[in-house]
């Protein structure tokens, strides 16, 4: 048996890359700087340049290298440029983090079925293409890779009455859940472990109307920890997934909230 690897060794990511999509922003531009600051090479992604200059700009003022390339997800036909582009300046992927996502807020009763369809073609449809995408293109042929898909708590329960009316977004979150579980159970065999992570309550421009409606302070105290999440909550959890460390872990959903799904 060869010579173990210190810590730092295994939650090092030199040499490695990856594509973050969702990454201009809130979590995924912290799960960016997470991979960045040890040692990955990143690609982002998201449907607005500026707000992709702005990141990229954040980013290699931190030393990382980045780079971006802007893409709507929700369309079928933006998946193959994206990989296309992506592979082209990485040579292959080694980490993709599916962290793209939508909410709308209405009654069950009344949820347009057009707003259904965009928050479940983002939220879930676009992480199988992508996954796809990649796994067959990269990730395969290779023998190696890690995927990690963003989650929800809310994916884990319903909401409470007189909080949120999200019910296509819990289910897609649900969904990818169990789109983890499976994913990992297929491609296993090819090296590759698919993980997920289920935020809390985070400061973000999805979150900003949820948290004005029912006020942090509120939600901080149904918390265990008497807090939400912060721009740093993430990052040890994404390296954990990302890196070597993690490398006999694969199929599971770690709720990053405090503790709020756990009483």
């Amino acid at each position: 048996m060869g010579t173990a690897r210190t810590v730092q060794e295994l939650f090092s990511l030199k040499g490695k890359t990856a594509l973050i999509t969702g990454g201009s922003r809130g979590l995924g531009l912290q799960m960016a700087e997470a991979l960045g600051e040890q040692g990955a090479r990143i690609v982002l992604s998201s449907r607005k340049q500026s707000d992709l200059d702005e990141a990229v700009a954040h980013l290699q003022s931190r030393g990382i290298d980045a780079s971006a390339i802007a893409a709507d997800l929700a369309k079928e036909s933006a998946v193959t440029p994206l990989v296309d582009e992506a592979l082209k300046r990485l040579g292959h992927i080694d980490i993709l983090i599916n962290n793209a996502g939508a909410t709308w807020g209405a009654p069950a009763e009344d949820h347009p079925l057009d707003a259904w369809d965009k928050v479940m073609n983002l939220n879930i449809r676009s992480i199988f293409m992508l996954s796809q995408a990649v796994g067959k293109r990269s990730m395969i042929p290779r023998r190696s890779g890690r995927i990690i898909n963003v989650a929800s708590i809310a994916g884990l329960s319903g909401n409470a009455p007189g909080t949120m009316q999200t019910i296509a977004y819990n289910t897609s979150k649900a969904a990818v859940i169990n789109f983890t579980r499976t994913l990992a159970g297929e491609w296993g065999v090819h090296g590759i472990n698919v993980n997920a992570i289920a935020p809390g309550f985070f400061p973000s421009k999805m979150t900003k109307g949820i948290l004005e409606h029912l006020g942090e302070e509120k939600l901080a105290k149904e918390s265990p920890l008497q807090r939400i999440g912060d721009d740093e909550d993430l990052k040890g959890i994404t390296l954990l997934f990302a890196s070597d460390a993690g490398k006999h872990i694969t199929g599971q959903t770690l709720a990053v909230d405090g503790g709020v799904s756990a009483v």
